[in-house]
This record gives structure tokens, sequence and C-alpha cells, in this order.
């Protein structure tokens, strides 16, 4: 992959991501496709991003029933890859099972925005689902999954956090 094209890309998406942090006006639906989820998590910022982070043979796949498969395709930088993700089906099998391949970047901005403690021992997680599954799946079927998706994200990360650093 080309890393300049690469670099440019995902800096883009993350001057997306930033935008629609900061938007105070609230998200009542989604927006271009994206649904936001906010949760306070007990645990330590680097206890949850120990749970999420994108690495092959990580926790998310020992928690998340969302992911089945998580590997890296390629290594471009520290911070910047192409992951696998593999989902099974969803929905009572109206969504079948997926593979998305994404260009990933971490970024840390310096205000601490991807996480931050909300108090001690506490961790304040902003989410952006993208729902667009491709495929002739009518989108009140993917607005009728998200929401509940979403929903469950949080309780079971709080629960993979407590399992594996309480």
């Amino acid at each position: 992959m080309d890393l300049t094209w690469a670099t440019q890309e995902s800096e883009a998406v993350a001057e997306k991501v930033l935008r629609y942090r900061r938007d105070a006006s609230g998200w009542k639906k989604c927006r271009e496709g994206e649904y936001r989820g906010e949760g306070i998590l007990c645990g330590t910022p680097e206890e949850v991003w120990d749970c999420i982070k994108p690495v092959a043979g990580g926790l998310r796949e020992k928690w998340d029933d969302n992911v089945s498969h998580f590997e890296i395709v390629q290594s471009i930088t520290d911070t910047l890859c192409v992951s696998r993700t593999s989902t099974p089906s969803a929905a009572m099998k109206l969504i079948s099972p997926r593979d998305f391949v994404d260009l990933v970047l971490v970024k840390k901005y310096e205000d601490g925005t991807i996480s931050s403690n909300a108090e001690p021992e506490k961790t304040n997680l902003v989410t952006f689902f993208q729902t667009d599954l491709n495929g002739y799946l009518p989108q009140s079927v993917v607005d009728s999954f998200f929401p509940r998706s979403m929903a469950e994200f949080y309780p079971n990360l709080q629960k993979a956090v407590r399992k594996f650093h309480h």
C-alpha cells in the first residue's frame, strides 16, 4: 500500500472523527452513515484500550460477539495498518457474516480525545460506528440492528475490562 496515500486518507478520516467528537449539537440519529456511542467505563484508559486495541489475537476477539476474527494484513507504520475483521451473522441471520478490510489509524490527541479519564479509574469512551455493510441489505435492517448492537457494546466491554483487569 502506498504510504503517502494511506497517511493522507487516515488523517482525513481522523479529522472527520475529531469534528464529530467535538460536535455538541447531539446525535439523535445516524449522520452520514455513522452512529455515535458514548459510555463511561469503570477502568483506566489503558485497561479499556487493552480490550479494544486493534491487534491480532487481542482481547476483542474474546469478548466482542460482533468480532469473530481479527488480523493485521499489513503494518504500515507504528500507528497505521491495514486490518481484516470477520463478523458473524447478525439480526437473526438477516445480515450474513462479513469480512471488512480497514485502514486503521491509532491516534491519541493532545487533549486525550481517544480515551480520557472521566474521573479516577473511569474512562469516557466515545465510539463511531460506520453502518455501510455493502451488499443488497435494506437500510432498514441495518438501522434496526446497529442501535441494539451499540447498546450491547458498552456493557460487554465493561465486563471484559473487569474480567481481564480486575
